[in-house]
């Protein structure tokens, strides 16, 4: 009996030790998985044509810096990533006012409507893009704003609205109440008691959201081609793709893995500058 008491936790521990070591591994190979194309991609950025059809897997012999330039002016990416930045950071500005607006109300407030416009707001996230795909070519259209950067801001921001108010509601419905009141009662009206108080214990999950908004409305591909063809307005995932089918035969590949390398810094910069954030709020998340 006591020589089975006494096993029994050096059994357990040797299990979660197995569990655990499978775990790294799978991570580690994981890992890898993501790392590796990413890695060869910045090595390939820095070589020319010849050495990557060479060689892929070899390092460069040296250092064609020039790839970034041709990249930036010739392909146009300069261009592409200036809409990219236009079109993604206004958007995400007003879906992120306009989202926490709503979910503020919708979380907060009771009145006649409240849930139907919640549920109509969580029905969004079930109706694919490509079924809009026509519907929103002709009322863009029809207010003169298709082949526009603004009209794909008003598209982002209608498409990234539903997702920001149900990730927001929950945030703020486990606001306390006394610090609303508190505010009350210190005279602050309704707009200062949220964007000075109530907005800013929320922080968590807007930076949560808006990263989460960022790499999707970064990275849309499907829109734009759709409702913006003019290639002055193209932005980044139009523009690489402009850019690797017009070269035919002929691909700078140097200069198309440095316009690759381009594309994806910014988001990784994004994810670095704000990875505590998100995991403060899948932290809160959980507990709530």
């Amino acid at each position: 009996m006591t020589t089975l008491a006494a096993g029994s936790p050096s059994r357990g521990s040797k299990e979660g030790r197995g569990v655990a070591t499978i775990a790294h591994i799978a991570l580690i190979i994981w890992s890898l998985l993501v790392i590796l194309p990413l890695l060869w991609t910045l090595l390939s950025s820095f070589k020319s044509t010849q050495e990557v059809l060479g060689n892929p897997l070899s390092l460069p012999g040296k250092l064609h810096f020039e790839n970034y330039a041709n990249a930036w002016t010739t392909a146009g990416i300069g261009r592409y990533f200036l809409n990219t930045v236009i079109v993604v950071g206004t958007a995400l500005v007003l879906v992120m006012v306009l989202g926490a607006m709503c979910a503020y109300v919708l979380a907060r407030f009771t009145f006649p409507g409240n849930r139907l416009i919640y549920y109509s707001m969580l029905a969004g996230l079930t109706f694919p893009v490509f079924l809009a795909i026509v519907p929103l070519f002709f009322v863009l259209k029809n207010l003169s704003l298709l082949n526009t950067l603004p009209g794909l801001i008003m598209t982002y921001v209608a498409f990234a609205l539903p997702f920001t108010v149900f990730f927001l509601h929950s945030f703020f419905k486990a606001l306390p109440g006394e610090i609303y009141e508190a505010a009350q009662i210190d005279g602050a009206g309704e707009w200062r008691s949220f964007f000075s108080v109530m907005l800013p214990m929320a922080k968590p999950g807007m930076a949560s959201v808006a990263i989460f908004n960022f790499l999707g409305l970064w990275n849309q591909f499907l829109l734009p081609v759709a409702l913006n063809t003019d290639s002055d307005n193209y932005v980044l995932s139009q523009g690489m793709a402009s850019f690797a089918s017009q070269a035919g035969y002929a691909v700078d590949f140097g200069a198309l893995f440095a316009a690759v390398i381009i594309t994806v810094a910014p988001v990784l910069v994004v994810y670095i500058i704000f990875q505590r954030q998100l995991q403060v709020s899948v932290t809160q998340g959980g507990v709530k």
